[in-house]
């Protein structure tokens, strides 16, 4: 009995032999933790609703497969080289004290070359799953957005890091379209505006629900410097605007009577449930609301323009040209 809480207390090698599973899952473990398992997920949601719009009523299961395959590794990997750039805040603030860099489970350079592995076998996922340059530059587009600049430099230095940071988070979406289209057109547009006015009040939510920890490592998060009633005005906006930008892909065309509804009811539901943050007395518990609204919005969305595609008819001159 003693040997065993002797061996439990020191990793002692006899107990790893006898439960191989265990110690497996102890080794693995942090390395899943660097590449944020729920945004990676997220995105995943994502790129598989932009691609099967893009695909109207074909779809190439095995071309999605790799699509959606290829860019989560590339958002693993911009995952990983983040909490390289933020082991120094990141130890500052109790939601993340815990990560590996903080903790040293992971050293610098093991966890630089596990993010390079990731995005080249990323890169060539989703390059051989489309033989498209297209997908493939979105995606790198975001990832040089999220890990260079906004990791870097605004995530640190300006209340609008946020703003930046919502490009590079509306790409996987727009890769995954793209790559069932191959072509970068008004919907492309649409999804990507769509999905950066959606991470705004998204990310404002975490920042005013997380005051304290972004007041600990001084990051300058628009609702900490401004102050959580400008930011709810800005969240208000932010929402009627995505409203406006998600109704738009069904009235280009593209998406039917299906997806319009639920994307008219999420946002009147959204948009009533920031409205009652203007007299919430209780402002972290509103706005963990608003985010859990927000991750089924995306997730709702995402499926109705998954079942309600359609290709949008040219106008009616261009079709009788086309006829001549």
């Amino acid at each position: 009995m003693d040997h065993l809480e002797h061996a439990l207390q020191h990793d002692d090698p006899l107990i790893h032999r006898a439960h191989p599973t265990k110690h497996a899952r102890t080794m693995y473990r942090p390395y899943l933790q660097l590449t944020k398992p729920g945004i990676v997920i997220g995105n995943l949601i994502a790129v598989t609703g932009g691609f099967l719009l893009g695909s109207y009523d074909s779809v190439d299961w095995l071309r999605g497969a790799l699509v959606a395959v290829g860019v989560m590794l590339v958002v693993a990997s911009g995952c990983v080289v983040n909490n390289v750039i933020d082991r120094d805040i990141d130890g500052l603030m109790a939601r993340t004290r815990n990560r590996p860099m903080v903790t040293g489970s992971v050293s610098v350079p093991f966890a630089l070359l596990y993010g390079v592995v990731l995005v080249l076998a990323g890169m060539n996922v989703l390059y051989a799953g489309t033989r498209c340059v297209l997908p493939l530059a979105l995606i790198l587009v975001g990832y040089a957005v999220y890990v260079g600049l906004y990791s870097l430099y605004m995530k640190r230095n300006s209340i609008y890091g946020t703003l930046v940071g919502s490009i590079a988070g509306a790409m996987p979406p727009v890769a995954g379209y793209c790559a069932a289209s191959t072509r970068f057109d008004a919907a492309a547009v649409t999804l990507l505006v769509m999905f950066s006015l959606w991470q705004m009040p998204h990310s404002y939510a975490i920042a005013i629900f997380r005051a304290q920890d972004y007041r600990a490592a001084s990051i300058p998060v628009f609702p900490v410097v401004r102050g959580f009633a400008a930011a709810k005005r800005h969240m208000l906006a932010y929402i009627v605007a995505f409203t406006a930008a998600t109704l738009t892909l069904g009235f280009l065309g593209y998406a039917g009577k299906i997806y319009m509804l639920a994307a008219l009811v999420a946002g009147l539901y959204w948009f009533g449930l920031c409205v009652a943050g203007c007299t919430a007395s209780n402002e972290g518990r509103w706005a963990r609301k608003i985010f859990f609204a927000s991750i089924i919005i995306v997730s709702v969305l995402s499926a109705a323009m998954s079942v309600d595609s359609s290709r949008p008819q040219p106008p009616t001159n261009l079709a009788l040209l086309a006829r001549n």
